[in-house]
Formats: C-alpha cells, sequence, structure tokens
C-alpha cells in the first residue's frame, strides 16, 4: 500500500500523517511513501489551470506507478476524488484509491483496531469531494459510530454546507473562506456537538481556522475542536 498523505496534510497538518501512520503500525499493514511527493494536481484543475494540473498529474501518475504498490491511501478528500476519477477520465487509469475512513471502517470491523469509546457527542462534516463527488457517506459514519454518540447536523450527506476553502477560495477571499467555515461550526453547536469531525485536509484547516477565530471572540458554542477521522480513531485507541 502507498499512502500517498497530500499536500496540506504534509506542509501544514502532519499530525494527520502521524495519525494515519500509528494507525497502519498498529493494524500491521505494510505502507509505503513517496519520497519526493508531489501534489495530485487537484488544486490547479480546480483553479482553472488545466494545461498547468494536467502536466503535474502526469508526473505524479509516474511517480505513483514506479512504486508498483497496487493500493492508495489518501487522507484528503481532494485527493481522493483527483486520483480516483479525474486521473481516469483524464488518462484513462483506474487507480485503486482508498480513502482513510473506509480503511478504519474495514480495520475496525475485521477487529484489527480496538477503540474504547468516549462520552463526548459528535458530528460529521460531509466534504465535498468525498460525498457529493465520489458517493462516500456511511464509510466515515460507521467508524465514527463504533466510538461515540454521532449526532447529524440538520445539513448532511449530498445536502452538506461547504466548508468554504475548496476551488482556491480560501486562498483568494480569506475572509469569505472562513465567514462560511464559521456558519458550519454554528450548524454544529446546533446539535450540541462538541467535537466536529471530518476526513479532508482542507476543510479540516479551514473550519479549525474558523473555530479559533470564534473562540477569540468569546463566541463559544457546543463545539470545543474539530478532528481528522484518523485523529478521532487514535484518540480512541489510546484511551
Amino acid at each position: 500500500m502507498l499512502y500517498f498523505r497530500g499536500c496540506v496534510v504534509r506542509e501544514k497538518l502532519p499530525n494527520i500523517s502521524h495519525a494515519t501512520e500509528k494507525i497502519l503500525k498498529e493494524a500491521g499493514i505494510d505502507y509505503s511513501l513517496l519520497d519526493n511527493e508531489a501534489c495530485c494536481g487537484s488544486f490547479l484543475m480546480r483553479t482553472g489551470f488545466k494545461t498547468e494540473a494536467e502536466d503535474v498529474m502526469k508526473s505524479t501518475l509516474q511517480d505513483i506507478l514506479a512504486t508498483n504498490e497496487k493500493t492508495i491511501l489518501v487522507s484528503c478528500a481532494g485527493c481522493y476524488n483527483t486520483l480516483k476519477n479525474d486521473y481516469k477520465s483524464l488518462f484513462g487509469v483506474e487507480l485503486d484509491v482508498i480513502h482513510t475512513s473506509e480503511l478504519l471502517k474495514e480495520l475496525i470491523a475485521e477487529g484489527k483496531l480496538k477503540v474504547k469509546p468516549t462520552e463526548k457527542t459528535l458530528t460529521y462534516h460531509d466534504p465535498c469531494h468525498l460525498g457529493r463527488h465520489s458517493g462516500i457517506y456511511d464509510e466515515p459514519r460507521d467508524a465514527i459510530k463504533t466510538i461515540g454518540e454521532l449526532v447529524e447536523m440538520k445539513r448532511n450527506r449530498e445536502r452538506s454546507r461547504c466548508c468554504g476553502a475548496g476551488s482556491g477560495v480560501k486562498s483568494a477571499f480569506p475572509e469569505l473562506a472562513l465567514n462560511v467555515a464559521k456558519k458550519r461550526i454554528q450548524d454544529a453547536d446546533e446539535v450540541d456537538a462538541e467535537i466536529l469531525v471530518t476526513s479532508c485536509s482542507f476543510c479540516m484547516l479551514n473550519l479549525d481556522n474558523a473555530l479559533e477565530k470564534l473562540k477569540n471572540n468569546e463566541k463559544n458554542g457546543s463545539v470545543v475542536s474539530v478532528m481528522d477521522i484518523t485523529e478521532l480513531i487514535l484518540m480512541g485507541m489510546e484511551r
């Protein structure tokens, strides 16, 4: 298995890759990393730089194929959608891509991971790339339910509110991105969730930034933290 971490995880949220690698080791899964892992090309593609995106994608595809690994594990929903769907439509290559949420559900069901429950109330934010674009809704929820009570926000699954960070919005319009993310935090507050869980590094970064802004302005609701699903499961393993 090749673990493709993704740009945001590598550069800004290494805690996600650390949690993922601890889980893989605990489950006895052999995996490899790309020494000079490049971008999957999603950001360039979504912001309109199609030619540049395809150049990056071709190079990254060559690096991936050179590993001879059969399965590609990803943390980021954007990487999942790009590697699994865009690479197929652009280059005719069908890669065996699995998201961490899918793997976690499988490992817990097989008894390869033991988690202890938390008393905190959990809710789940569906990333656009994983949900609407790829149809993965149940697997993250099934994994989350093994560790605590899952309450649904009013806008969920295909009707989920976007986190506000995608398609270059966070880079071009940072305040707009934060305001959208604040509304998503408020969605979680409305159902008295204490931990907002997601499975996309872009969502994680923007939602966490929004939560900190709200705390700094003393607009505290029920949400005390934003966590990637791998961090949540690792927390259950270490309890």
